[in-house]
């Protein structure tokens, strides 16, 4: 049986849940490593004492 010449030979294959998960989990990591980066950029650019007043406002600030 012939079939139409609009059909393509094989499905489209989709990301496995396995892949999505794996992308999520790297930018994650991404994330957090740049958050870590920008607070150690923070503590010696301006000092230890500014920097865990900075955070101290912060934290009381949110609460």
């Amino acid at each position: 049986m012939v079939q139409p010449v609009s059909a393509p030979p094989h499905p489209i294959a989709e990301p496995t849940q396995g892949a999505v998960a794996s992308v999520i989990l790297w930018g994650g990591a991404g994330i957090g490593g740049m958050a870590l980066l920008a607070a150690g950029v923070l503590w010696f650019h301006y000092g230890t004492a500014v920097f865990f007043e900075m955070i101290a406002a912060g934290i009381s600030a949110c609460f």
